[in-house]
């Protein structure tokens, strides 16, 4: 399980800076770069502010198949699917899926 990796897709995929990251966190940009770099496994408190910030589930984080949920604006959860694909890629697949998701509703 490599949660700094993890943490660190997902910031990038939302377009978060490590700046910010360590800012919300009240940490140094340095030992916020420990966390993603796994040379510093926080603690679950920590983890949960994290995945706050970041929108997601604890249990996004610590996943190790890397499937997560992202939360877009706070009204629909969707499930993603990061690996090295690049962001416009994998947000197309987002859109995608919403998309399929809400013809099926408006078809019931």
């Amino acid at each position: 399980m490599d949660i700094g990796k993890n943490i660190r897709q997902i910031r990038e995929f939302k377009n978060i800076s490590q700046d910010f990251m360590a800012h919300e966190l009240g940490i140094s940009q340095p030992t916020y770069a420990k966390i993603e770099s796994g040379q510093q496994i926080p603690k679950v408190d920590r983890l949960q502010q994290i995945a706050n910030i970041l929108e997601v589930d604890l249990s996004t984080i610590l996943n190790a198949t890397n499937n997560f949920t992202i939360n877009f604006n706070s009204v629909a959860n969707q499930s993603g699917y990061i690996n090295h694909q690049t962001n416009t890629v994998l947000e197309l697949e987002i859109i995608r899926k919403i998309i399929q998701e809400e013809l099926e509703n408006f078809r019931k």
